[in-house]
């Protein structure tokens, strides 16, 4: 079982932005960016594109519609999207506010935020939602 399965599940504690029957999204607590999201389907398969059709339109779409809400909670020029897939064996897309192409760069030092600076920029994001 992925740590992801577990925020899931409710055993490991997230700061959930948006959720649905088949798809959530939470805060990464260790962001390029405040504001960084990660979108994953709830049920566990490690490669994106080992996913059926609709369960990927699904998430694509359900990921949109996040990805929205982070751009109007955290204003930026665009939220940039990555598929990376190796960190964590369970599907997931990162939503990462960004001005500059080094706010995607996954090679530099990741934020440490605070469990209320959490908090608060989960709030910011599902008050936009």
């Amino acid at each position: 079982m992925t740590i992801f399965s577990k925020i899931v599940s409710g055993e490991i504690p997230a700061h959930v932005v948006a959720e649905t029957t088949d798809f959530m999204a939470f805060l990464d607590v260790n962001p390029l960016v405040m504001g960084h999201v990660l979108v994953i389907p709830k049920r566990e398969i490690d490669y994106i594109f080992d996913m059926d059709d609709e369960l990927y339109a699904g998430l694509t779409l359900f990921a949109k519609h996040v990805a929205k809400a982070v751009k109007a909670a955290f204003p930026c020029k665009k939220v940039g999207v990555a598929v990376i897939g190796l960190e964590v064996p369970h599907t997931h897309i990162h939503l990462i506010p960004m001005n500059n192409v080094s706010d995607m760069n996954f090679a530099k030092e990741k934020l440490k935020p605070s469990q209320e600076e959490l908090g608060k920029a989960a709030a910011k994001i599902k008050a936009v939602l």
